[in-house]
């Protein structure tokens, strides 16, 4: 497991990638690739791309993320979620509060 953080040539956005599995284990380091960033960005984007396994404290973070970056003003982007994942976030719903590519 893995997650990374690297901000655009402007600063605008914030892109936080993720390797692995993506549940409670992985908090601390989802937490540290948003806080620790040296800019404030307007935009987030999430990569799942890497993503094996996704459980319910991972939503949870992906919710603390969405408050941190503005709550209903956030500009939060999930991308290429794989099957599994996908599923979780259109049942719980995620598809409302994040645009999901």
């Amino acid at each position: 497991m893995s997650i990374t953080s690297q901000p655009s040539a402007d600063g605008q956005e914030l892109t936080i990638a993720i390797q692995g599995r993506f549940d409670y284990s992985t908090h601390q380091l989802f937490r540290d690739a948003y806080l620790g960033a040296d800019v404030r960005p307007q935009r987030y984007v999430v990569n799942f791309q890497g993503v094996t396994y996704m459980d319910s404290s991972a939503l949870g973070m992906l919710l603390l993320l969405r408050d941190y970056a503005g709550g209903d003003s956030a500009s939060i982007r999930l991308l290429n979620p794989g099957a599994d994942v996908r599923k979780i976030l259109m049942v719980s719903n995620f598809d409302q509060l994040f645009e999901i590519i």
